[in-house]
């Protein structure tokens, strides 16, 4: 394999116009047809299986014109202390907001406070409710303004008025956080390489890279399916992983150049060498991503599949764009050691080097300490809760987050998460009885507070009511009272002769998180096997593939630790502007797994693939350590730094979602480049010493031979060959 992409980063070296033709001309064809397009799609996400997805699927079959999915809005209204909400004037004021909502073009029903459901029972406060006749990504913004406009009269009545929902809610947008990403990577590839272009080179080509890949998610999204969030996923990890590789190869070009080699050969061993790092980094980044279609939910499985692209082409922009580049600026991408082109570069003390000193002193006592000190840090991941953060998280400030307050305060929190049961009433002789039987065994289980009045379709065949829990969405006894009215109901539906299952926000958020714990541990099984066998044939060794999934699991869960200890414990909560522990996201476990998993997997490749270089280059295992230490550490930890500060200005947001995301990704690149790679992997390899490249003869016959070291590189012909392109081309020079 060396040689191969050696060749190709010769070509593409010698011949740097085709490629950045063709490059441009990928990027020009990729905003055509993103132009083109329709973009991505504005839709509930579906997850088959489940009994919440198939009461939705009902509903929409059996109620023709009423979306199962539409958007829906509360407005909340206190009245002063001195009057109520049923007074002459208050009432006034609330029929002239409604008003203001209810002639909206989206709006499909508008149900104002009563007595006995929506008005508490001092008739301090109501609330309405606002029904759309589409999803809230298609709410639009005059439809959300309409809304603002009620409250705004109805304060001006002398009322408090807040609003929630999920009509509120507006899709992912660009924010300046990837500004600041971008920003603080241009710092830290200016500090790592000392030169403005090589800096440059490395951003500039992942941004072209990235572009590319999001316009063409962009582009397939709509025949596909596919939600904003599978771009932004393919857009945040195209940026990442298109840093890191072009970082590889421009530092491993720099190593070349300080040898006899002239820029074009440089640039071919580069990669060569670091390229060949960069595929097998590559494809263990797709199989974490790929393997999220094994979840069942295709959403995950679009969004991996989405950001897998966009790897795809990093990989393919390191491996061809990098090396064009570097030919026409083949000296300037070196910086201030340019001037000793050709010599070999004297080792001067650094704190890598006074780092792996320590580690190799002691590797015994750092391998305690580091595993020690992980698995303190998880330990609070034994208490994990997934479900869906709602409105109680948001800042106080936040209407939704005063609406959803003063509803619990006035009717108890469980009418801020109403469950919707759907009765199938097509068996039964009588609908209206057994459906109101059903109603009455509901009410009467433990933790329900009220039901509404069933409504049933135009047939009259089925019927639709909500149950209000005693506790709130989020609330562990919510999920029991699920459970329970599930258990209970075979006996009803036999004595009634119907069928009816529980849905709704809060019941579905219950089945997502107990589909997505089902599958992390199945999802975490297939991608550690399969990269396993991938890092089996990388490094022809037992133990370092072990050690590698060993290191990535303590990194996880350590980070798992922090979200837990954070979001639901409420740890340093303040500290971080989380206003409201709750539980964990439902798909932050797996996402973790994907992106994590693929992200540790790189620093691994490229660390201990310059060790494995100098072991199969003769040296022995202890000196192998410290030369591979030395050459890949300022890269790895660069790279991190980079990810910790990206995914950090997330943790930052005010969105509790992105916010924890966003800890969650740089806390577990933390762990896993400073805590796993830079101190327990060469702590362990010390440990195992020759042992650590141990390969058993049979499987060593069995496995396929890749030349990921670069051990045909040393057989090249010494001298160069002539450089066939223009010399009006090689300005850069």
């Amino acid at each position: 394999m060396a040689g191969l992409l050696s060749r190709l980063g010769r070509f593409s070296f010698r011949h740097r116009w085709l490629v950045v033709v063709v490059w441009l001309l990928a990027l020009s064809g990729s905003v055509l047809l993103a132009v083109k397009s329709e973009g991505p799609v504005n839709t509930r996400p579906t997850m088959p299986g489940i009994e919440s997805q198939q009461a939705f699927d009902l509903i929409e079959e059996r109620f023709p014109g009423v979306a199962a999915d539409g958007a829906s809005a509360t407005i909340v209204f206190v009245a002063p202390p001195w009057r109520s909400v049923t007074d002459a004037e208050s009432q006034r004021t609330i029929e002239a907001a409604l008003a203001s909502v209810s002639g909206g073009p989206q709006v499909s029903r508008v149900t104002p406070p009563s007595a006995g459901g929506s008005i508490s029972a001092d008739g301090s406060t109501g609330f309405a409710s606002v029904t759309y006749a589409v999803p809230s990504p298609d709410v639009t913004d005059e439809s959300r303004a309409a809304l603002g406009k009620a409250v705004d009269l109805a304060r001006a009545g002398g009322l408090t008025a807040e609003m929630s929902g999920s009509a509120l809610k507006t899709g992912t947008k660009m924010s300046a956080m990837e500004l600041i990403g971008v920003a603080i990577a241009a710092l830290v590839l200016l500090m790592t390489f000392g030169s403005l272009v090589a800096a440059g080179l490395s951003l500039m080509t992942a941004i072209i890279g990235v572009a590319i890949s999001f316009l063409c998610v962009w582009a397939a999204a709509g025949p596909m399916g596919m939600m904003i969030t599978s771009g932004m996923l393919a857009l945040m990890l195209g940026l990442a992983v298109g840093i890191d590789y072009a970082m590889f190869v421009v530092s491993r070009y720099r190593e070349e150049r300080h040898g006899p080699d002239d820029a074009e050969r440089a640039a071919g061993r580069a990669v060569g060498t670091a390229g060949s790092a960069v595929v097998f980094a590559g494809m263990t980044v797709v199989i974490a991503l790929a393997g999220l279609s094994v979840v069942g939910i295709p959403m995950l499985a679009k969004m991996g599949m989405a950001a897998a692209g966009a790897v795809l082409v990093a990989v393919l922009v390191a491996l061809t764009l990098v090396p064009a580049l570097l030919g026409f600026a083949p000296d300037r991408v070196l910086g201030r050691a340019r001037h000793h082109v050709g010599v070999p570069t004297p080792k001067r003390w650094s704190p890598a080097q006074a780092w792996m000193g320590l580690v190799l002193r002691r590797p015994l006592l750092i391998t305690l300490a580091g595993v020690g000190l992980l698995a303190v840090i998880a330990v609070p991941a034994l208490s994990l809760q997934l479900g869906t953060p709602g409105d109680a998280a948001l800042p106080t400030t936040a209407t939704q987050r005063q609406a959803y307050d003063l509803r619990a305060a006035a009717f108890g929190a469980g009418f801020n998460g109403p469950l919707t049961v759907v009765v199938d009433a097509r068996g039964a002789a009588d609908p209206k009885t057994a459906v109101a039987l059903v109603a009455e065994s509901v009410k009467a289980t433990s933790g329900v507070v009220s039901v509404s009045k069933p409504n049933f379709n135009q047939a009259g065949d089925t019927a639709i009511f909500s149950a209000v829990p005693s506790t709130g969405p989020t609330d562990e006894r919510t999920k029991d009272l699920v459970e329970s009215l599930r258990a209970d109901r075979p006996l009803v539906e036999a004595d009634n002769l119907v069928t009816y299952e529980i849905t709704g926000t809060t019941a579905l958020d219950i089945d997502m998180a107990q589909k997505t714990q089902a599958a992390l541990l199945p999802y975490i099984a297939i991608v550690v096997g399969l990269a396993l066998l991938l890092l089996l044939v990388v490094f022809r060794s037992v133990w370092v593939p072990v050690k590698a999934a060993l290191g990535f699991l303590l990194s996880l869960f350590a980070s798992l630790g922090v979200i837990v200890a954070v979001f639901q414990w409420g740890w340093a909560a303040d500290l971080l502007g989380v206003e409201q522990v709750g539980p964990v996201m439902s798909l932050m476990p797996i996402l973790l797994v994907g992106i994590v998993f693929g992200l540790a997997m790189d620093y691994e490749v490229f660390l201990v693939s310059r060790m494995r270089e100098a072991h199969t280059h003769g040296k022995p295992a202890h000196e192998a350590i410290v030369t591979g230490f030395r050459q890949s550490s300022k890269v790895v930890v660069a790279a991190a730094v980079i990810m910790v500060a990206v995914f950090g200005g997330f943790a930052a947001a005010h969105e509790p979602l992105i916010k924890m995301v966003g800890l969650g990704l740089a806390t577990a690149v933390f762990f896993d480049a400073f805590v796993v790679r830079l101190t327990l992997v060469p702590a362990v390899l010390r440990l195992l010493g020759e042992r650590a490249w141990w390969l058993p003869r049979w499987l060593d016959r069995v496995l396929p031979h890749v030349d990921v070291e670069g051990e045909a590189l040393n057989h090249e012909r010494p001298g160069p060959e002539p450089d066939r392109t223009p010399v009006h081309a090689l300005s850069g020079r």
